[in-house]
């Protein structure tokens, strides 16, 4: 079951705040027992997805009531917005948000309530819609049952030792997997207080006083451009990244401004967090570590063979256990086509996995791994080389279709004094030769979505 708020967790006075705004669990508890009166019984509730309070309280009602919350992303347009809110058959918009565009029935958040409790809800029963793009065609709605949300939850906590003692503080979006069920959920299931920067903001972080820190790799690299807000961090007891992978330069420069070595985690929307570096385990920069409880990974190559677990060996990476979805909303056969015949989900992400069951993300199958020449090269790998270069501050590498390679290496590169012969000799003299860019473009900026990930199919 995921969290009642039925006083189990006290009643602190700032049990949740977000943007300063703050609640006692049992106020929050009120709250949103009051709007789940007025949306029992409804198909499925649409929250805004903006930072606030009402946002929290109108999960949490849908929740309570048994009603599925599809999150709306806060910057969602007007086409993909309608189909969204079509698509997932909602049938009543928490709050009062600006869309014009749709007469769905609106559900007022209430300033106040009392607790009463909700009968039991099953676990097999869908508690979110999560909409997620792929490359291609409109956001599909990946449905999450209370089951798996727990599940997953509970694998963290454990990996983490994530308990009611702990004071989680972040700054990310609550339409997502990271910010809403790990940074909103989590919270709320282990009973720990929850600070939600509002924007994630170096000094915001540095002046929260937490023990827990989650962040994406955006995040962290600005907060380590900033040391006296990443050494305010020190007093904490673990700082979490996840939603790409953190470059090793990041990573090694938050260990020495905090004295903490970062946790890395790997999950997508259809799998919630399978895998992640432990509170008790090794933390090595570059690998997200080992599978959570009730979780199995496994690799196969393109032919569906077994991959050797030689830390080396990329294979694309398959996942199974109590976290997965229930399948894309009204999308029988891509679902069908998600799995393998023996019931493994494709994640469409390529890894290797040590001997010592650690692995390590070399980034998505379609566009993060460049076959040229003859051999196959993680984008990623590239990156974290050209990154150590003192002239580049970001870069993004992707594979371009060429008549000789096959494809070639293109790394576009944003930073000051950039040489591109230069940084195609340090990959040159770092890696094997074949994986060194053929050509470097020098860009002002590189193209990111909410989470803050590179989006390549634009610069491809």
């Amino acid at each position: 079951m995921l969290p009642t708020l039925d006083g189990a967790f006290g009643d602190h006075p700032t049990a949740v705040t977000v943007d300063g705004d703050s609640v006692s669990w049992e106020h929050l508890a009120g709250r949103a027992d009051a709007l789940a009166a007025d949306i029992s019984g409804a198909a499925v509730v649409a929250v805004p997805g903006t930072p606030t309070l009402d946002t929290v309280i109108a999960v949490v009602a849908g929740l309570r009531a048994g009603v599925p919350v599809v999150p709306v992303p806060a910057d969602a347009g007007p086409v993909e917005r309608e189909h969204i809110l079509r698509d997932s058959g909602a049938s009543v918009i928490a709050g009062a948000p600006d869309w014009p565009d749709s007469d769905l029935p609106r559900a007022a958040i209430p300033a106040r309530g009392e607790p009463w409790g909700w009968g039991a809800v099953g676990d097999a029963a869908p508690a979110l819609i999560m909409y997620t793009s792929g490359t291609t065609g409109l956001p599909k709605g990946a449905v999450l049952s209370r089951g798996a949300i727990a599940a997953d939850l509970d694998g963290l906590a454990d990996a983490w030792a994530w308990t009611a003692e702990d004071r989680l503080v972040h700054g990310l979006p609550l339409f997502h997997v990271h910010g809403l069920v790990l940074g909103v959920l989590g919270a709320l299931r282990v009973g720990s207080r929850l600070v939600h920067t509002g924007r994630p903001l170096p000094e915001r972080y540095a002046a929260a006083g937490g023990s827990l820190y989650f962040g994406v790799p955006t995040v962290w690299s600005r907060v380590v451009a900033e040391p006296a807000s990443a050494s305010a961090l020190s007093s904490a007891r673990l700082l979490v990244s996840g939603s790409a992978a953190l470059p090793v330069p990041v990573f090694e420069q938050i260990q020495a401004l905090t004295g903490h070595t970062p946790i890395e985690r790997y999950g997508m929307t259809e799998t919630l967090i399978t895998i992640s570096t432990r509170h008790d385990g090794e933390r090595r920069a570059g690998h997200v570590g080992v599978p959570i409880a009730g979780v199995e990974s496994r690799l196969r190559s393109d032919d569906g063979n077994d991959v050797a677990y030689d830390g080396e060996t990329i294979g694309g990476l398959q996942i199974r256990g109590t976290t997965m979805f229930d399948g894309y909303l009204n999308l029988p056969d891509k679902t069908a086509q998600s799995y393998t015949s023996d019931g493994w989900f494709v994640t469409g992400d390529s890894a290797t996995i040590g001997s010592d069951g650690m692995h390590r993300i070399v980034g998505r199958s379609s566009i993060d791994i460049i076959k040229t020449g003859g051999f196959k090269v993680g984008a990623g790998e590239v990156e974290s080389v050209l990154l150590s270069h003192p002239s580049v501050a970001e870069v993004a590498v992707v594979g371009f279709a060429d008549a000789d390679l096959g494809e070639r290496i293109v790394a576009f590169v944003v930073g000051e004094g950039v040489d591109p012969q230069a940084l195609i000799d340090h990959v040159a003299g770092s890696l094997s030769a074949h994986k060194r860019p053929r050509e470097v473009r020098v860009v002002e900026s590189l193209p990111r979505n909410a989470m803050g990930k590179v989006q390549k199919t634009l610069l491809r």
